[in-house]
């Protein structure tokens, strides 16, 4: 689902030929060096069109991300029946990606793109923020709904841009230690999840 745009109608074979020249440009060559010229020169398009429909590179990206094109598999949530392993797995796993050039990369240029567009940060939000990981959130939380659950969810995900933004090191014991401290430590009767 493409971000609403005024203006001049796109062509749907050049939209996705931009999107997967910014895919595989980042991914040969990552944030830093990746160019709206250069995704020009890949898509076979002139470098107008792509600032027709988008302000920057990190809104190439971002949308990329929301269609699917980057990251794929690695966003997705696992499912063991056990909520506070699975926060703690995706948590693991977004600490690790972010630890890597690409996921560094990848971090600034989400943060960039929300900065520069509200709707743009509203979608990575809900993307972020989709079913999978509200309803594992809410059974750590022992069922809750509502403003806790979304307080709860900001939470997570802020702690995740606040550490990249530092770039401090996490481990497995630092991922735990934010789960407990978002979702409370497990009960001695074992994990509400």
């Amino acid at each position: 689902m493409a971000l609403p745009r005024s203006g001049p109608v796109r062509s749907e074979a050049a939209r996705l030929a931009i999107l997967e020249a910014a895919v595989a440009l980042f991914t040969e060559r990552g944030y830093d060096h990746l160019t709206m010229e250069g995704i020009a020169r890949r898509a076979g398009v002139g470098k107008q069109t792509i600032y027709r429909w988008w302000p920057g590179k990190g809104d190439v990206l971002a949308e990329a991300i929301l269609e699917g094109l980057l990251l794929g598999g690695r966003r997705e949530l696992p499912d063991t029946g056990d909520a506070r392993t699975d926060l703690a797995t995706w948590l693991g796993d977004l600490f690790a990606l972010r630890a890597s050039a690409e996921g560094e990369g990848l971090l600034r240029s989400l943060i960039a793109a929300a900065a520069g567009n509200a709707e743009t940060g509203r979608r990575l939000r809900a993307e972020i923020l989709a079913a999978p990981l509200m309803e594992r959130l809410s059974q750590a939380l022992g069922g809750v709904d509502g403003p806790r659950l979304n307080a709860a969810a900001d939470a997570l995900v802020g702690a995740v841009i606040l550490r990249a933004l530092s770039r401090d090191e996490v481990d497995g014991d630092d991922v735990l230690l934010l789960v407990d401290a978002i979702v409370g430590a497990p009960r001695a009767d074992g994990p509400p999840g």
